[in-house]
């Protein structure tokens, strides 16, 4: 199979500010492989994890490395191509890219969208959220509105560990609940807890009605999660410290769900793998996304019947998405009934 790759820049209609900084634009690779007349896609984007760091640069660079490495096989041999990506350190955005485009590949071979391949229900996916960054009460309010008037929101993610400490994350979350007194909400510190904080606020939050909290404590500082969950009334989801199946066994004790994210775990093949290993292990999970166009977003879509909760939210914070892909109907980002991904380049949609 012939690989291509092109690069895309998107801009945030809002900025996002999370404890770890704030995001107006990025740049991702549009990934495309070719055999018998027929094209599948997929999209790497950059991500940041403490020391873990995927840039567009590294992730356009091991893509050209692989390029060769990939012309022997086929699409159908997704195990092969896997273990050749994972023997040469391939990035896993670059791994999701190619995962995401040999399932889109098939299912255009065949004929048939990927969550029909799959046979899964899609009157089984919940209502996605949409995310409130780290801001002020008052801008954090007016983000509310413009969400509500532009989209049908279900569900608000809040995403607090703000700089300022947790005096201003509650009273940015009660901002955002006064706005929106009647929706579900779920909570993000992105790890801009610490361990007394993070009690601290768990008992708080629990008396205001939220879902779960998610990565309230930093990546690498997994050992005080014992103590949190003992604590904590609400469940404990993690997101950066969990990027593969291989994560979970020694989370599943200290944990309630995971988040899921195709540039993290390796694409759809992994993201499956993580399903099924934390479902073994009474544990929940959601999807969710970085700075992912349409392209990746309606990729983890194709999975969504088996989420619990899902947040695949990012482009629609996108003024020039160049893909158009999955419906939003009540709030629920629904794959479409077109073959493989199901997604189309906005300048040819129709």
């Amino acid at each position: 199979m012939q690989l291509q790759v092109k690069i895309f820049t998107v801009n945030k209609r809002f900025p996002l500010t999370i404890s770890r900084g704030t995001t107006s634009q990025t740049t991702n690779v549009w990934v495309s492989i070719s055999q018998d007349g027929i094209e599948g896609w997929g999209e790497a984007s950059p991500f940041g994890v403490g020391n873990h760091s995927q840039s567009t640069e590294k992730i356009k660079e091991a893509l050209q490395e692989i390029a060769p490495i990939l012309q022997p096989f086929s699409p159908f041999q997704r195990q092969q191509v896997e273990q050749a990506l994972i023997a040469v350190q391939a990035p896993s955005a670059v791994r999701a890219a190619v995962d995401m485009a040999m399932h889109d590949w098939l299912g255009k071979l065949v004929c048939l969208p990927v969550w029909q391949l799959w046979g899964l229900d899609r009157h089984l996916i919940v209502p996605t959220s949409v995310t409130i960054g780290i801001n002020s009460p008052a801008a954090a309010k007016a983000r509310a509105r413009d969400w509500l008037e532009f989209t049908d929101v279900r569900v608000f993610k809040v995403k607090l560990g703000s700089p300022d400490g947790i005096d201003a994350d509650r009273k940015m979350f009660l901002a955002v609940r006064e706005e929106a007194p009647n929706l579900e909400f779920f909570v993000d510190a992105n790890g801009g807890w610490s361990l007394p904080d993070a009690i601290a606020m768990t008992s708080w939050l629990a008396d205001l009605g939220i879902k779960y909290v998610e990565q309230p404590l930093p990546r690498g500082q997994e050992q005080g999660l014992a103590e949190l969950k003992a604590r904590s009334p609400l469940p404990i989801f993690v997101d950066e410290s969990c990027f593969t199946s291989t994560d979970i066994p020694q989370l599943a004790n200290y944990v309630d769900g995971i988040n899921i994210k195709l540039m993290k775990s390796g694409g759809l093949t992994e993201a499956m793998r993580m399903v099924h290993t934390a479902k073994a292990y009474g544990l929940q999970v959601m999807f969710g996304c970085y700075s992912d166009s349409s392209l990746a977003n309606t990729a983890a879509a194709q999975l969504a019947p088996l989420a619990d909760y899902l947040d695949l939210d990012s482009h629609l914070n996108l003024i020039n998405d160049p893909f158009t892909g999955a419906l939003i109907k009540e709030g629920r980002v629904l794959p479409n009934d077109l073959p493989g991904l199901g997604v189309q380049h906005s300048a040819s949609a129709t």
